[in-house]
């Protein structure tokens, strides 16, 4: 074995361990779902990001920035504003229901059990999808770095995350999320500076890449746009993003592998501490990630399939150790994603889906885990039997909860009008006005223009129904109540003290927002600028270009999220205490 296969073998096994000996705590089913309500913010940061960060960003998306369009690393990602809007107008609200699970939350909220089946269809679709594409990827990397075939990886990647999910629930998944997610971190930065040393360093790295002959147009903020490319103007790429932005901004704050880590949470504050750590947190990961992937091409700009362009640069760039850890991050940011899939979807079919009718605890966790097994082994069977596509799968997949799930889990909070028959067909008509026309679109049948996305489509639907339903049919006593109760902070959160320490998270969104834009413009509008200058002519610099714009935006978009963070403690947390 080389040490690329020791390195990634030694990872595996210490995740194994740890997701077992974990296990041995389990005593109950709350322990099992939520993990006691107990977690503190750097589990919950841990979790969030490492669910969030799957092989879908590693490879997809980095394979992405390397073919088409570097100059993503110029804009914030914009869908991170849902990681702060979503924890206090949702998750905060979420873990106040004390349910364990977000589709029970909905049944609680409505006083329906209709409702809550809908919600689960919807989650074992669509967390179910997201499963298979990550299992596909981590067995990718497996087959291409070890003797296995690409099968036998799959059956690898499977057993290593089944086997510490199955037995530890939620309490596992926290603990080894938090290990993977400090693994990759940490190599990121790591593939980062190598990559950028074997060039010259980034400033030598820049001149290059926006000289780069095969890909003109690669650093600019709307990359290789143009005709006979993917998006035909510029204009057609930025309506695109901020659709896309938008659509993913519900994800993060609404949807099942994303909030429902704010049930674990061990109180209000550390729901809004985490997410702001966490949207920090993924915006420089996916920065590192994507200025690494593009560098790449100084190397090799033919690199196919272009999402093994990371794992290229490990096995010909860097050298053997840090190689080796790179490709073990790889690997840990697909396991943390599967197995928070994997628990995911084994809770919802044992709570949501097929509900037993015994009260006991110990019958009730057995029986989590007797469906935890069954999904995990449908699991293998899908990826066994249909092609590997992680960057498409994905996007299938995560996007359903934007549409199924955007309108009705914030207007579940604050719409006194929303009924569950409206939540029920809101719920319908966005998972099928998302899928039905992406799937039409992939199969070639319909060709949507880019200002129709099916989020968008889903979402309005989704809207609309709500809307209209809402107004033909009766709130009853049963969901007002509730829904009031919910608005009503309890006791034990009224803690002014931690509320004016999670201050300091607000300024320190505000603080990151500011210095990223001061970085983007120093480290690379103006170098870009610089290389496009004309020898023989004065140089000045542009501040209204568009990528000048695009760093600007890292304020624009923090700034805010900072200040609405400040005024919701403020309001509902320190002055309810003075």
């Amino acid at each position: 074995m080389n040490i690329y296969t020791i390195t990634i073998l030694i990872s595996i096994i210490a995740y194994v361990a740890v997701g077992n000996y974990v296990g041995r705590k389990v005593k109950g089913l709350e322990d099992y779902f939520v993990v006691g309500r107990q977690a503190p913010s750097m589990l919950i940061v841990g979790t969030l990001v490492a669910s969030f960060l799957s092989t879908n960003t590693f490879m997809g998306d980095a394979g992405f920035n390397y073919d088409f369009n570097a100059g993503r690393i110029l804009l914030p990602t914009l869908f991170l504003i849902g990681y702060i809007y979503g924890a206090i107008y949702f998750g905060r609200f979420l873990r106040r229901s004390r349910a364990i699970t977000v589709a029970e939350y909905f049944a609680q909220r409505f006083d329906s059990r209709r409702v809550q089946l809908m919600a689960g269809i919807t989650i074992i679709v669509g967390i179910g999808f997201y499963l298979i594409a990550v299992t596909q990827g981590v067995a990718l990397i497996l087959s291409i770095l070890t003797p296995l075939s690409y099968t036998q990886a799959i059956f690898v990647a499977w057993i290593s995350y089944t086997s510490f999910t199955l037995y530890s629930g939620s309490r596992g998944v926290v603990i080894t999320d938090t290990m993977m997610f400090l693994l990759f971190t940490v190599v990121s930065f790591l593939a980062m500076i190598s990559i950028f040393e074997t060039h010259g360093g980034w400033l030598a790295a820049m001149e290059g890449l926006v000289h780069l002959e095969q890909k003109p147009n690669l650093m600019a903020w709307h990359g290789m746009s143009g005709p006979g490319q993917r998006w035909e103007t510029p204009a057609d790429y930025l309506i695109w993003t901020i659709i896309i932005s938008v659509g993913w901004s519900f994800v993060t704050a609404i949807s099942p592998w994303q909030s429902s880590r704010y049930l674990m949470a061990k109180n209000e504050q550390v729901v809004l501490r985490s997410a702001a750590v966490a949207a920090i947190s993924i915006a420089v990961i996916q920065t590192v990630v994507f200025a690494a992937a593009a560098t790449v091409n100084l190397s090799n700009t033919a690199i196919e399939p272009k999402e093994q362009v990371l794992v290229w640069a490990a096995l010909n760039i860097l050298s053997p150790l840090v190689g080796a850890l790179v490709l073990a991050g790889l690997v840990a940011a697909g396991l943390s994603s599967a197995s928070t899939f994997l628990s995911l979807v084994g809770f919802n079919l044992s709570n949501d889906i097929f509900q037993l009718k015994s009260t006991e605890d110990k019958a009730k966790l057995k029986f989590s885990r007797q469906m935890m097994l069954l999904v995990s082994v449908i699991a293998l069977v899908v990826c066994l039997s249909i092609e590997q596509n992680i960057f498409w799968i994905t996007y299938f997949a995560g996007t359903l909860f934007a549409s199924a799930w955007g309108p009705v889990a914030l207007m579940s909070v604050w719409s006194d009008r929303i009924t569950a028959s409206a939540t029920f067909w809101g719920i319908l008509s966005g998972f099928l006005g998302n899928t039905v026309p992406k799937l039409l679109s992939t199969m070639g049948l319909i060709e949507l223009p880019v200002y129709l996305d099916p989020i968008l489509v889903g979402g309005v639907i989704s809207l609309v129904v709500v809307l209209v339903v809402s107004s033909n049919t009766n709130v009853t006593e049963n969901e007002r109540r509730y829904r009031l109760s919910l608005l009503e902070v309890p006791a034990e959160e009224l803690n002014a003290a931690e509320a004016k320490k999670t201050l300091w998270y607000a300024y320190a969104l505000a603080a990151f927002g500011l210095a990223m834009t001061v970085i983007m413009l120093i480290f690379y509008v103006a170098p870009y600028q610089k290389a496009l200058h004309v020898e023989g002519t004065g140089f000045s610099f542009d501040w209204l270009s568009g990528e000048a714009w695009a760093a600007y935006f890292w304020a624009i978009t923090f700034v805010p999220l900072a200040l609405l963070m400040h005024r919701c403690l403020r309001r509902d947390y320190i002055s309810k205490t003075s």
